[in-house]
């Protein structure tokens, strides 16, 4: 059980000070690395002590053992609270660019061309993404659009994968989009893909590396963040980064695609002039 829930679970049996204890546990989950017990102890106005047994009320052997129960939460992608964020709009700038450092320093040249060349020529392109990152998949759909048709994205509101899938082959492309708190059918879909045929590139945070093996690229982008939910600001540069090396691959008949869209976009007058 989390580490909430077993407070939820326990709240009622607890004493008055245990219950203090508690309620700094649940305040402070996302940052409890950076405190030892003593500490939580003052904040939470209750003896070392109490916490302590608190710990151990919870089936915890001691703080340690808390601490990487968080840590583990959090990885997995489970929003916590922190509030003692210090650092501040600086710390999260300072992350970010380190999130954007380390997905182009895995990401070489020749790896992203293979990855732009195969959806510059591709009958079609099929984008799978789920939760956070169907955004991110819709974004990229956006972006090809421009420069390509035959895009598609799954699921639709309301809509199943498999009719998507269906029909697909060695002249396709799908693109799987697959950061933490995966529905749990993600690996069958990804096999799935896999077995029609078409190329498939798999994009996630590091909790995805066990599925890379089951696509034919993988590319790692890190989504960490100093507070409570994920950041997808360098899935995003990605996803602007893709879109660029297949304009630039589909070379005029990007350009004729473009002016096409423009075209298109006036004459239905649906932009700003």
């Amino acid at each position: 059980m989390r580490i909430d829930e077993r407070i939820e679970r326990h709240y009622p049996e607890l004493g008055p000070q245990e219950q203090k204890a508690a309620d700094t546990l649940l305040d402070r989950l996302g940052d409890l690395a950076v405190y030892n017990a003593a500490e939580l102890a003052q904040l939470s106005g209750v003896s070392k002590a109490t916490m302590s047994r608190l710990f151990r009320r919870l089936g915890f052997a001691d703080f340690n053992e808390v601490k990487e129960h968080t840590r583990a939460l959090r990885s997995s992608g489970v929003p916590l609270a922190a509030q003692d964020a210090d650092g501040g709009l600086p710390l999260h700038l300072a992350l970010e660019q380190q999130s954007l450092q380390r997905l182009f320093e895995n990401l070489d040249e020749s790896r992203l061309q293979s990855i732009t060349g195969q959806l510059a020529t591709a009958e079609r392109v099929l984008l799978i993404g789920f939760r956070n990152s169907f955004p991110v998949a819709l974004h990229l759909r956006q972006q090809l659009l421009q420069c390509r048709g035959s895009v598609n994205l799954a699921p639709q509101p309301g809509q199943s994968v498999g009719e998507e899938l269906a029909g697909l082959g060695g002249s396709d492309v799908v693109v799987l989009i697959g950061f933490r708190r995966r529905p749990a059918a993600f690996r069958s879909i990804l096999q799935a893909a896999s077995a029609t045929g078409a190329g498939t590139v798999l994009i996630g945070d590091p909790s995805a590396r066990w599925l890379a093996a089951e696509a034919g690229t993988w590319i790692e982008c890190p989504v960490d963040n100093i507070g409570a939910f994920d950041s997808y600001a360098a899935a995003m540069s990605l996803m602007s980064v893709l879109a660029d090396g297949v304009l630039a691959a589909r070379a005029k008949e990007g350009r004729d695609r473009v002016r096409e869209v423009t075209s298109m976009f006036g004459t239905l007058g649906e932009l700003e002039s």
